[in-house]
């Protein structure tokens, strides 16, 4: 069997289990519910947030627009993707521990090497979709539902982005959040990898991301020295592309640190897998 044929299977088990389903559902679901809610009360939030300011600055313009509710759609469910990317990765190789095919499938003619990189592949096709989803979800129904406009963000500073200049800058968000979704999906795939049953690796997945972000967000001596080594450091700065001027660089560690963590994730699956024993 080849590389592409194993890679196929892998995506054909995938997209015949149910629970790969409940990733896409809750994605329409929750993307659906947040426009229409923002399309009911979205006025009366733009006006509680711009309240303070609009004694000192003129708003004009359509500032409830499709892409002020894709930004805010990202920073709300950024923090639900991890747990719908672990929900399948985390099954791939302990799912087939648990129901008792994995000998089977390793007799095959195809080496453990293969085998696991197939699994990883289907992974990174699946989380891509995960992720293209959202966003062009997002700013289809933004548009369909508001038009697009100005983009107002309140970071740091205010910044009020032209219309002509923000689409990429969704472009390049969803896609620095791909890679952190990918870490994720890294990460569940090791535990998967460790454990016999599904439940571990889902829980310790997201066992993992949450605590790493109360460590990332505590302002706490210790936590600081200890937020350089956490993926869930890097993972926001996605945000960044919504600056005025960008810091590339500093977007370019940030990703590098993510992508880092992704090869290394892999290579230790792919160094248990091989020594594992599944006679036993």
């Amino acid at each position: 069997m080849t590389l592409l044929a194993a890679t196929q299977l892998e995506l054909y088990k995938i997209f015949s289990r149910p629970r790969t389903y409940i990733a896409f559902v809750v994605i329409v679901v929750l993307v659906g519910a947040i426009q229409f809610g923002i399309y009911t009360e979205g006025q009366t939030m733009i006006d509680a947030a711009t309240q303070n300011l609009q004694d000192t600055f003129d708003f004009s313009g359509n500032l409830l627009n499709g892409f002020l509710t894709s930004f805010m759609i990202l920073n709300m469910l950024w923090v639900h993707v991890p747990f719908l990317v672990a929900l399948v990765t985390g099954d791939l190789i302990s799912g087939e521990a648990a129901s008792g095919t994995l000998r089977l499938l390793l007799t095959r003619s195809v080496s453990r090497t293969e085998w696991v990189v197939a699994k990883f592949i289907a992974a990174v096709i699946y989380s891509c979709i995960l992720v293209v989803l959202l966003g062009a979800l997002s700013l289809i129904l933004g548009k369909m539902l508001f038009g697009f406009g100005d983009l107002m963000v309140i970071r740091d500073t205010i910044n009020i982005l032209p219309e002509q200049d923000v689409l990429w800058r969704f472009y390049a968000a969803f896609g620095y959040g791909l890679l952190a979704m990918l870490v994720v999906a890294a990460l569940s795939f090791f535990f998967s990898a460790l454990a016999d049953n599904s439940i571990g690796p889902i829980v310790g997945t997201m066992g993992v991301v949450i605590a790493f972000t109360v460590f990332s967000t505590l302002d706490v001596s210790f936590f600081r020295v200890m937020r350089p080594f956490l993926f869930t450091t890097y993972m926001g700065e996605w945000k960044s592309f919504f600056d005025f001027e960008p810091d590339y660089m500093k977007i370019f560690r940030s990703g590098a640190v993510l992508a880092a963590h992704v090869v290394g994730l892999f290579l230790l699956t792919l160094l248990w897998f091989k020594r594992k024993d599944i006679l036993t």
